[in-house]
């Protein structure tokens, strides 16, 4: 029996209950990356309004949203590296401590920098969960257990969007400030981390989990592979949730409640089609999914785009959810699958300040398209763009099956 089989064991013997609020544990702490941005989306508009003497307020409204995103991609590397050296547990409950601090800041500031300053902190804190959170993972599940456990934490991070989004909609509707209290839920999360969280000892596990058939160096060029495709996923997904309420208002339909719907609906069906993730890897193989997941999300901005009433809005968030949906448990198990323990954690940061570097971006390449085109051109041509990574990653997954087929009938032969 190998080091890892008797890690397995171990756990097997484990008692079943805390097995369950470990992972129960795992889930609900990954909801916090969508709450961090989700829950006070639909609050944009009013932030703005509320703000409107301010300089430059229409842009530094969308940094509300965003600018933990920048914490994210400075700090999640550094977060890797911590994990990696003093483990993972101390740096999430720290971070979970932080998340709540940070993000119920907004309760009282007063300016829109001051404002900022507590959404720069968030990032630090979401830094540190998303790593740890993808690096556990990666600790306690290998595998197509760890593919179905990618596709369950996924599905949560979709049913929490639906239920922060919504609620952060109705929440604002109250008033803009209300959303910011949410983020206390992450305090009540500290107790079940340090019940539930044992710290994996990875120096029992094998050195490295890089298949013998490929070198540690094109592992790492396939890591690299999927850091882009994360940032190009989230420059493009990243439309939905700041710039759907402002399109909204210009087709003369202005509810916080029903620009927080939109967007909740994309995460629910999101959810529903991350329950499915490990059929579709084993199917189709890692770059079959991501051409798929590019395809439906391009088929969702297209349709947004040509959209003329709240339901086709509807019907195109639902379909941009099914592309994210499938997308960000690939995201996670391809880095994964492809990192040696010793790295894991700084692989889970790479991979972490992949995704929020697109989150950045989106704004400040979007706002100037929005200013030329218009909010319905926009998400048109970010369809088209879309749609011609589909098309290249489809190509690839076919290629990939030919060529595996044709090995397979020369070994034959």
């Amino acid at each position: 029996m190998n080091a890892l089989q008797q890690v397995r064991v171990a756990e097997a013997a484990a008692a079943p209950d805390r097995l369950a609020g470990r992972n129960v544990t795992l889930l609900l702490i990954s909801t916090l990356t969508i709450m961090s941005g989700a829950t006070i989306s639909p609050s944009l508009p009013a932030i703005e309004s509320h703000f409107a003497g301010s300089p430059d307020v229409e842009i530094l409204t969308r940094l509300v949203l965003t600018l933990p995103a920048l914490s994210i991609v400075i700090c999640a590397s550094f977060a890797g590296g911590l994990a990696d050296r003093f483990g993972r547990r101390p740096l999430l409950i720290v971070a979970a401590l932080l998340y709540g601090l940070g993000g119920m800041s907004g309760l009282l500031a007063e300016s829109l920098p001051t404002l900022l300053v507590g959404r720069a902190l968030l990032g630090i804190a979401v830094a540190g969960i998303m790593t740890t959170a993808t690096a556990l993972v990666g600790d306690y599940f290998s595998g197509p257990a760890r593919d179905r456990f990618m596709g369950y934490q996924s599905a949560f991070v979709g049913f929490g969007g639906l239920i922060f989004l919504t609620g952060g909609g109705m929440l604002a509707e109250l008033h803009w400030r209300a959303p910011f209290a949410v983020y206390g839920l992450s305090l009540l999360l500290i107790p079940a981390v340090i019940a539930f969280i044992d710290e994996p000892v990875r120096s029992r596990l094998p050195s490295s989990t890089i298949s013998t058939r490929a070198s540690a160096g094109t592992a790492w060029l396939a890591v690299f592979t999927v850091y882009i495709a994360a940032m190009l996923n989230s420059v493009a997904f990243y439309l939905l949730p700041t710039q759907l309420p402002f399109h909204l208002n210009a087709m003369g339909i202005g509810s916080p409640t029903l620009a927080g719907l939109a967007i909740g609906l994309s995460s629910l069906i999101g959810a529903v089609a991350a329950l499915a993730y490990a059929r579709l890897r084993a199917s189709l193989g890692v770059i079959g999914v991501f051409g798929l997941a590019f395809g439906l999300m391009a088929t969702g901005y297209i349709l947004l785009g040509l959209a003329n009433a709240l339901v086709m809005v509807l019907l195109a968030a639902a379909v941009v959810g099914l592309g994210l949906g499938i997308m960000m448990p690939n995201i996670a198990a391809a880095a994964m699958a492809a990192a040696a323990p010793e790295v894991r954690g700084r692989v889970a940061g790479g991979m972490t300040a992949s995704i929020f570097a697109g989150h950045f971006i989106s704004p400040f390449a979007s706002q100037p398209m929005i200013a030329a085109f218009g909010f319905a051109n926009t998400y048109l041509y970010a369809g088209l763009a879309v749609g011609s990574i589909a098309v290249l990653g489809g190509a690839s997954a076919i290629l990939r099956a030919s060529t595996d087929r044709s090995n397979r009938a020369g070994l034959k032969g």
